[in-house]
């Protein structure tokens, strides 16, 4: 009955801007009304840290790189971690002394948001969360863009979002920043940008020593690589194409929300290609809907659930994708990558539009699924070319391995 009327009440917010923005008002208020108790009545704990990735969704990314690298260091032997998922008994594994699991959205969630010191997050924190002073917010965000994003976006294009939403959005979120990640000076200049930085008075908040979630790319050992495919339940003797789409904000659904519609024939790819190669399918964070790929047995397998995309990467000969930031972290194993982008037109001229001339990109465009088999089958065996030494030269000269260790000096160390 609840998921019934809440479908309904999107249906409409889809269609009426008013009524979302009243609806989102009065949520979000009564929100954060109710957090006061946790805030009001909950010291911060100067050693307690909370880590939330991708919403809850996962273990990964630049917050698993920033709490290994802390958890691995007697220096902070007494500090406390707390996790929030949005299953934790998926990671009951993670508890140790030090480590604590919560649910997202749960009295401990809230309860340990007004208690930490330092929030280590990845995507947007909750609107009705009411930082104080002392705490401290270190927005890792998800990597190096090529489609705008938050404030860049142009176009009336999402359906849940206008431009004047987004943009409201972001400040909220931003106001609370006391530092943000950038792996390049390229993606520091678009950040102050789409962040609304220096509007905000916080240009001066970021933190430019590389991704700490590309430290794995760079000191992955090849056991890694034979552990993860035994743990796929993968075939050892063919090549893999790691397929990683992003989502349109045009493709929702309102019981489950964001969906993506796969152009894609397999069966044209299964007939041409899975002699010597598997596809590992990989969704955006954001698609909430499921894939049946039981009719390409063996050829395609969904990744979409699958932890850390760190670990797809370092087993993948090849990565497709289209508007993604993936093929920035990718490019720096130095690997073939293809775009398949059919809709480039729609999504650039009526969704999220680009950064960079896609001319300068490390690897060919394609349009459709002729183009797409062709490429692959000519792509192997791979050499680096002087365009894609200019992309890494570009945008990943920071990630030599060490920037967890960088980033934890300055947020923890320089007190």
């Amino acid at each position: 009955m609840i998921k019934s009327i809440k479908a309904l009440v999107i249906k409409y917010a889809k269609k009426n801007v008013t009524f979302r923005k009243i609806t989102r008002f009065l949520s979000v208020n009564l929100s954060k009304f109710l957090y006061l108790k946790y805030y009001l009545f909950n010291k911060i704990d100067d050693k307690l840290i909370l880590f939330e990735s991708f919403g809850g969704r996962n273990y990964a990314d630049s917050p698993k790189a920033i709490y290994l690298e802390l958890l691995n260091n007697n220096k902070y032997n007494d500090y406390k971690f707390v996790w929030s998922f949005n299953n934790p008994r998926e990671y009951e594994y993670l508890k140790n002394k030090n480590t604590k699991i919560i649910k997202k959205g749960s009295s401990e969630y809230y309860k340990y948001y007004a208690r930490a010191k330092y929030w280590i997050v990845n995507s947007i924190v909750r609107e009705s969360i009411i930082k104080k002073k002392n705490q401290i917010y270190v927005q890792c965000w998800h990597g190096t863009p090529l489609k705008k994003i938050r404030c860049d976006i142009t176009v009336n294009g999402s359906v849940m979002n206008t431009v004047s939403e987004n943009r409201k959005r972001n400040d909220i979120d931003a106001k609370r920043f006391d530092y943000l990640l950038s792996p390049s000076n390229y993606a520091t200049e678009k950040f102050i940008s789409a962040f609304n930085l220096k509007k905000l008075g916080k240009e001066n908040i970021i933190i430019e020593k590389g991704y700490p979630r590309n430290d794995y790319l760079v000191n992955y050992k090849e056991n890694n690589i034979k552990e993860i495919k035994t743990k796929l339940n993968i075939p050892k003797n063919k090549k893999i194409i790691l397929y990683a789409p992003t989502f349109r904000d045009n493709e929702h659904d309102n019981k489950i929300g964001y969906t993506y519609k796969i152009n894609v024939d397999f069966d044209k790819l299964k007939d041409k290609l899975s002699n010597d190669y598997i596809i590992l399918f990989r969704a955006h964070y954001f698609v909430a809907n499921s894939f049946d790929f039981n009719k390409y047995n063996n050829f395609v397998y969904d990744v979409s659930d699958y932890d850390d995309i760190n670990e797809l990467y370092i087993i993948s000969d090849i990565l497709i994708t289209d508007y993604s930031s993936v093929f920035f972290d990718y490019a720096i194993l130095k690997r073939p990558i293809v775009y398949y982008m059919y809709d480039k037109n729609m999504y650039k001229n009526n969704l999220r539009d680009f950064y960079i001339n896609l001319d300068t990109l490390p690897g060919p465009i394609v349009y459709n699924e002729k183009e797409l088999i062709k490429t692959i089958m000519n792509i192997l065996p791979f050499k680096v070319n002087n365009k894609y030494k200019l992309f890494n030269k570009k945008y990943n000269y920071l990630d030599d391995g060490n920037s967890s260790k960088r980033v934890v000096e300055v947020v923890f160390d320089e007190k």
